[in-house]
């Protein structure tokens, strides 16, 4: 069973995070200013995922908007997907929506990226719609997903199925 640590992303944490941004999506990612802006931000909450010897895994950001989440980015260092790394940052995200009293959640993803729209979807998002054009590197449209009522039992029920099986299949800690 894999480790996965998940703590607030510190300002010691933007080098690793950026290059990160960079592997994941080439010359037009965040800047280090960027994360630091968002650090910053009180609407915003941003987290990191960490193996046992400290390697970032991933990382994961939302703004907190009125009783609105949106997810504005998320990325997993390549050789870590599909050990559900993930899975654990949206479980604090989600977490976090409860505990802040928020209702709905938003985000885009790139209508290419078939295994974060199944992630997304797993995790109780549905298609709404798309913004056309709206990737800048290649002018690729972004379907726009967006969650029920969390608090709604239906999808609480799915949100604790998921927390249940990451359980089963690693040890995350939330520091």
């Amino acid at each position: 069973m894999n480790k996965i640590i998940i703590r607030n992303m510190q300002k010691s944490d933007v080098d690793e995070v950026v290059k990160l941004e960079e592997l994941s999506y080439g010359k037009h990612h965040w800047s280090k200013e960027s994360f630091f802006n968002e650090l910053a931000n009180e609407l915003s909450f941003y987290y990191c995922a960490f193996d046992d010897t400290e390697k970032l895994m991933g990382y994961c950001g939302c703004w907190h908007i009125f009783d609105e989440a949106h997810i504005t980015t998320l990325s997993v260092r390549p050789e870590c997907r599909r050990k559900k790394v993930a899975q654990a940052l949206l479980i604090k995200m989600f977490e976090d929506c409860y505990e802040e009293k928020i209702k709905y959640i938003t985000l885009e993803v790139r209508e290419s990226n078939v295994p974060a729209i199944s992630l997304y979807e797993k995790n109780g998002f549905i298609s709404i719609g798309e913004r056309k054009g709206y990737y800048q590197d290649n002018n690729e449209n972004a379907l726009i997903m967006f969650t029920e009522n969390i608090w709604y039992q239906k999808f609480s029920l799915l949100y604790n199925q998921n927390r249940e099986e990451l359980s089963q299949k690693a040890e995350v800690i939330y520091g």
